[in-house]
């Protein structure tokens, strides 16, 4: 069980201001004020200073921070596990991002239930930001992430390794054949949101060629993968995607690969917790169970 001064500071550092934390939390100023001032003679640190009256954690308060992101993760997976001991009864909170959720995770799940029949799943499916301000939030207890995150923020292990390609509809007509990345930048290009994984992915591969999203001649931002996949085979442009997320498509003879001399991509999907959980075990098997053939 967390100290409460624990919550506290976690509330602080989540609305970086000791006046909203304290209305949250409905306390007065005051006592949030003595619940970090506690914290900082326990540990014998600053935990905040203020820069330009704005307020900042120190390099302590960081590592404060992810501890204490580990203990409240903890603590909630441990009521689990007590509901599991006294109600044969627990439950797994875990997050996918959006082409993990409708293309990658069905079946490792219905493995994972058929040998948990007394787990209920919580799946939240959404993009790599949000997925990661549930972890931070102790939402979820883990997430399986396309996108790019910070390493040193979370524990990880490879779920799978999948290639990322430009794809198109099977009768999309080029002005001229495309044999290099920048031969497309001529076409409209289908992206998701910011905070998608995917459009994370897209736009540092296309960096690394010299190329910007800005560069093509059209943009069509849609923050759904479905109806990406939809405009696309409608001939409504062209886009980057899993091969995971085409493949039913590209088998059915409705969109087609982009097949280009200086573009080939991998990329993992990575299983993700917040870092130093005690569970992380746990969450190993977990994913050992998810990837199992």
């Amino acid at each position: 069980m967390l100290d409460h001064r624990t919550d506290t500071f976690l509330c602080v550092c989540e609305t970086m201001s000791y006046t909203r934390a304290a209305r949250q939390l409905n306390m007065t100023q005051p006592a949030v004020s003595q619940h970090i001032k506690y914290l900082e003679e326990l540990y014998g640190v600053q935990l905040f200073r203020y820069e330009k009256k704005q307020l900042i954690l120190t390099e302590e308060g960081k590592l404060l921070l992810m501890s204490a992101r580990a203990l409240k993760s903890d603590d909630e997976f441990l009521k689990n596990k007590m509901k599991e001991l006294s109600q044969k009864k627990s439950i797994c909170r875990m997050g996918a991002t959006m082409t993990v959720g409708d293309y990658a995770i069905a079946r490792p799940l219905k493995r994972y239930m058929s040998a948990h029949p007394d787990k209920e799943i919580n799946l939240t499916v959404a993009n790599t930001d949000e997925l990661l301000e549930k972890l931070r939030r102790q939402e979820i207890d883990f997430a399986i992430v396309e996108g790019y995150f910070p390493r040193d923020e979370y524990d990880h292990v490879r779920f799978s390794t999948e290639r990322y390609i430009p794809v198109c509809a099977l009768d999309h007509r080029f002005l001229q054949n495309p044999e290099k990345l920048k031969d497309l930048i001529s076409e409209t290009l289908i992206i998701r949101e910011k905070g998608s994984g995917t459009r994370d992915i897209m736009e540092k591969n296309l960096q690394a060629h010299g190329i910007e999203i800005n560069d093509f001649q059209r943009i069509m931002e849609v923050d759904s993968l479905p109806a990406i996949i939809q405009l696309v085979k409608t001939g409504c442009g062209i886009t980057f995607l899993y091969e995971i997320a085409a493949a039913e498509e590209i088998e059915r003879g409705s969109m087609k690969e982009i097949r280009l001399k200086d573009f080939v991509v991998e990329h993992d999907f990575t299983f993700i917790w917040n870092k130093g959980s005690v569970y992380a075990e746990d969450y190993k098997n977990i994913c050992k169970e998810f990837t199992q053939l």
